[in-house]
């Protein structure tokens, strides 16, 4: 395509540069490379060590108890009289609804079967722990 002006013909641009889209697109995915181990820290516990151990590869319903003994659903803070109510909300009925429970190893039993209880009166039957392999 060809435009005129003055006697002098000038040719119109036919190629995009593409330089700028690929410094854009390299600036984002260093970005996304930063930032995104630290969306996925989570709840610091150390689980027990297991030698028969499942891999999960789906999100699931998560109560943690951390070493100081504070309680977590899914990674926000709760109070154990409230975890009844917050396991058993959701569609589906409660009995076919799994939890997995996470507790640190330096928990007493005393709290991790209070938790088990509170899980248990949101009517939550199936409640699995959560721990890591024996490493070789």
């Amino acid at each position: 395509m060809a435009f005129s002006s003055g006697g002098r013909t000038q040719t119109s641009l036919a190629e995009i540069n593409i330089t700028p889209l690929v410094d854009v697109v390299l600036v984002l995915l260093l970005i996304f490379m930063l930032t995104a181990p630290v969306l996925q820290s989570g709840i610091e516990v150390a689980v027990p060590q297991t030698r028969s151990v499942n891999q999960l590869t789906e999100e699931r319903n998560v109560v943690t108890i951390d070493a100081e003994q504070r309680v977590y659903f899914q990674d926000k803070p709760v109070n154990v009289d409230d975890l009844p109510a917050l396991v058993s909300r959701g569609s589906g009925s409660p009995a076919k609804k799994v939890i997995y429970l996470r507790a640190d190893g330096k928990v007493p039993f005393e709290a991790f079967a209070s938790v088990m209880d509170a899980v248990k009166r949101g009517g939550i039957t199936n409640i699995s722990i959560v721990t890591r392999p024996f490493e070789k």
